[in-house]
């Protein structure tokens, strides 16, 4: 009886820091975007962010879309061919691509280069007392370092997506002319008949939600840090790692609200 009731204070403790937890991130989170419309807004931060998380993630999102693209055509062929079913390869690239892979490889790509060196950035000048300095001189840390790069990263998320759907297209319909011997003309009719603008839309909304995770969780873990150079190396893991989970809970929960409209 002692143990169970020492098993359910252990739960119960976790289950509060959790929830304590949560609170905290949406909290920072809420002022994060709430601050950065209020004057002074500092645009060139929220540029150079917007720059380093778009422009620089490019290869990688193109490689990343391309490759899925012309695995998952061969894969579908494979299983569509068991029942005479190779003509709706097509069908099942485009919508697989801009509903599903292009949004969560895109933003699990992006999270690994970005989540952890926003984490690496701020933790190393909270260790540093830079943030402090900060406050010295009245600026706002969270309004001049964090809501930058979250808006930054809510912008920039779905124009990587959109990207990577045309890049994953393109490797489906590449691999199935030139690999399966499909029509070119019969595969690009198939893909454009069959895809809606809901379809790419809702990709594109995953993408924001996972760019403000991405950001958020990084900007969260560096802000927070403590015990110096380790601290700073936990920061760095912690946020790649939790915004990596994050994308998969809000991509099913995204899911679940589409699939009922």
């Amino acid at each position: 009886m002692v143990l169970l009731l020492n098993f359910l204070a252990q739960v119960g403790k976790l289950v509060l820091s959790f929830i304590e937890y949560i609170g905290l991130k949406t909290v920072f989170i809420v002022v994060a975007i709430v601050s950065f419309f209020r004057p002074p807004i500092y645009y060139k931060n929220m540029l150079r962010q917007f720059v380093e998380i778009a422009f620089f993630s490019l290869p990688v999102v193109v490689c990343t879309g391309f490759f899925t693209g012309m695995v998952l055509a061969l894969q579908s062929y494979v299983g569509f061919a068991r029942f005479s079913a190779e003509g709706a390869i097509a069908n099942v690239v485009v919508i697989s691509i801009t509903r599903e892979l292009g949004p969560v490889l895109t933003a699990l790509m992006v999270a690994g280069r970005i989540s952890g060196a926003i984490a690496a950035e701020i933790g190393t000048m909270r260790v540093s007392e830079q943030i402090d300095a900060l406050y010295t001189l009245a600026v706002n840390p969270i309004k001049y370092l964090v809501s930058p790069k979250i808006i930054a990263g809510i912008l920039a998320l779905p124009i990587l997506v959109l990207i990577a759907d045309i890049t994953g297209v393109m490797g489906g319909f590449l691999t199935s002319v030139f690999q399966l011997d499909f029509s070119a003309f019969t595969y690009l009719n198939n893909s454009w008949n069959f895809v809606t603008f809901w379809d790419i839309f809702s990709g594109l909304i995953k993408g924001a939600v996972f760019g403000l995770i991405i950001t958020s969780m990084g900007s969260f873990s560096g802000y927070f840090t403590s015990n110096g150079a380790i601290g700073v190396g936990k920061a760095t893991t912690n946020a790649v790692v939790i915004a990596s989970i994050f994308i998969f809970v809000a991509d099913y929960i995204l899911t679940v609200l589409f699939f009922k409209i």
